[in-house]
């Protein structure tokens, strides 16, 4: 995440210290350049406010007043052997597209997707009769790598494949960069971590997100 915030992301990322985050209506996470140096959770702290809730990567201890509130436990999968190629049938999407997205996405729940997710990178989909039934796009990208994310498809249009067609289109684009597509899921999704060794991805490290809320009782809007 870091390398993602201070590298190719750097553009999407606020950042003070050795504390950067992803701007907040884009993708809810941080990163520390040390997790082992108080300063660097000190500069957190001034970036996010006193009482704000981060997500980060997994971390056993944190700070005198800071507490873990939460968290995801996933799986990293890595592409060894993908077979990537375009869907002549995947159109892009844009920011004009991105009321159709946040719907499929509050009906299939792949994973956060903000207003301005959209900016991370390449999202491709199907339409059926105009209609938004399936996506994939590009989420974290660092040097050498991008994740690919968001892969949902409607109920109603599950068992033909799109969503392996859209993940093979997205890697395609990666791989045309130079890179290798990498990807998270959780490591309870038993059934789509199946469906991704089976196309070529394999399991890499076990993978955590925590939520840690600052110290401090958060600054309320017209409060002094």
């Amino acid at each position: 995440m870091w390398t993602a915030l201070t590298g190719p992301h750097a553009h999407l990322a606020e950042r003070y210290g050795q504390a950067a985050r992803y701007q907040a209506d884009i993708y809810a996470c941080a990163a520390l350049a040390d997790f082992r140096d108080p300063a660097a959770w000190a500069d957190l702290q001034t970036l996010v406010g006193p009482g704000a809730v981060v997500q980060t990567k997994a971390v056993d201890l944190v700070p005198d007043g800071w507490e873990i509130v939460g968290g995801v436990d996933g799986v990293q999968l890595v592409d060894t052997g993908l077979r990537a190629e375009p869907a002549p049938e995947a159109v892009r999407l844009g920011p004009e597209d991105v009321p159709e997205i946040l719907d499929l996405v509050g009906r299939t729940r792949p994973g956060p997707f903000l207003r301005r997710t959209i900016h991370m990178g390449t999202y491709l989909g199907i339409r059926d009769r105009g209609q938004l039934i399936a996506m994939a796009g590009e989420r974290l990208r660092l040097p050498g790598w991008t994740e690919i994310s968001a892969v949902c498809t409607d109920p109603g249009h599950r068992g033909r494949g799109l969503a392996t067609r859209l993940v093979r289109a997205v890697a395609a684009g990666i791989r045309e960069r130079g890179e290798t597509p990498f990807l998270h899921a959780a490591a309870g999704n038993t059934e789509a971590i199946r469906l991704y060794e089976s196309i070529g991805f394999t399991v890499r490290r076990r993978s955590v997100i925590r939520r840690v809320r600052v110290p401090g009782t958060p600054v309320r809007a017209g409060t002094l």
